[in-house]
């Protein structure tokens, strides 16, 4: 069967059980930058995020992850796959002291964004902000932080968070507003400390 942008991952999937390599690079450009996105936005390190990428990759190519279509889609099956081994990740660090907020160093000074190349005005406060906001986004409670990401950056419904995070449509949104309002409050109080 010839691979198109419209084969269904159930198809592809079925073609890379089968050892089809050009089905998996299909399945694989189709949800590594969604997913990587979430993981990078959820635990806030591109080496970690695309550690988790690959290990979902590997946990579906080798079986490891037995996905279910008649459970939902390839994608949100991935989400969740990727949330957890997030959370596996996240475990030895909540045994631990608290780290800093990253936003300022020992002595209390507020750390600089990092910039690769200098450009207009307009991009370098876009980039401050985009940066506020990411940085917003770390100091959420973890729960919070996966239905923001889920619901506002990947247009995801209550129904399909809720079936990713395992919990309640309820649940959902009330993570999602306390989410929200938690991370207005930072960008708040950042804005008025600038």
């Amino acid at each position: 069967m010839t691979i198109t942008p419209a084969t269904p991952d159930d198809e592809l999937l079925r073609q890379v059980r089968a050892g089809q390599a050009p089905a998996f690079a299909a399945l694989y450009r189709r949800h590594q930058g969604p997913l990587y996105r979430f993981a990078l936005l959820r635990c806030g390190s591109a080496d970690t995020a695309a550690d988790i990428v690959q290990e979902c990759f590997m946990g579906l190519l080798t079986g490891r992850f037995a996905f279910d279509a008649l459970r939902g889609t390839l994608q949100h099956f991935l989400f969740g796959v990727a949330r957890l081994l997030i959370l596996k990740h996240e475990e030895p660090r909540w045994r631990e002291f608290p780290l800093p907020e990253p936003d300022a160093d020992d002595a209390g000074n507020a750390a600089e964004p990092a910039c690769d190349a200098a450009g207009p005005l307009a991009r370098v406060l876009a980039d401050e902000t985009a940066e506020e906001v990411r940085r917003a986004l770390g100091r959420l409670a973890p729960h919070y932080r996966d239905a923001v990401i889920l619901y506002e950056l990947h247009d995801l419904s209550y129904l399909e968070i809720a079936t990713i995070c395992q919990v309640d449509i309820g649940t959902v949104r009330s993570r999602l507003a306390r989410g929200r309002a938690a991370l207005a409050n930072y960008l708040r109080a950042h804005a008025g400390a600038a």
